[in-house]
């Protein structure tokens, strides 16, 4: 079993900046890939960034590309998104997780994933 734990979530005015943290545990982390996703209010969870399990792979939805930044360090068992810019329509609770099938690409999918953090709440403020 797999347990994925967001932090470093916040208010922030917009044009600011927030780094959010995804700690895994439970089984070795390097060999998979991990995504991230948000979820505003009266919308579905969508795709914001992925990061395969070479860290050379990495995919961003449109919206946030030039802003946000996935990166993973695989001694800490974590994964971050740096978010710089931030805009009011980037308002959502943002997820991590973990796709346990190893050996492909990242995937933009939300079912391809099988592990779930809690999820942290980035609100920005116009």
């Amino acid at each position: 079993q797999v347990q994925l734990v967001e932090s470093g979530g916040g208010l922030v005015q917009a044009g600011g900046s927030l780094r959010l943290s995804c700690a895994a545990s439970g089984r070795p982390f390097s060999m998979y890939c991990m995504a991230w996703f948000r979820q505003a209010p009266g919308k579905e969870r969508e795709f914001v960034s992925a990061i395969g399990w070479s860290v050379a792979t990495t995919y961003y939805t449109d919206s946030v590309k030039g802003r946000f930044t996935i990166s993973r360090d695989n001694a800490k068992n974590t994964v971050y998104l740096q978010m710089n810019n931030l805009k009011p329509e980037d308002t959502a609770v943002y997820y991590c997780a973990l796709d346990r099938t190893t050996g492909r690409l990242p995937s933009r999918a939300l079912d391809e994933y099988d592990y779930w953090g809690q999820g942290t709440q980035v609100t920005v403020s116009s």
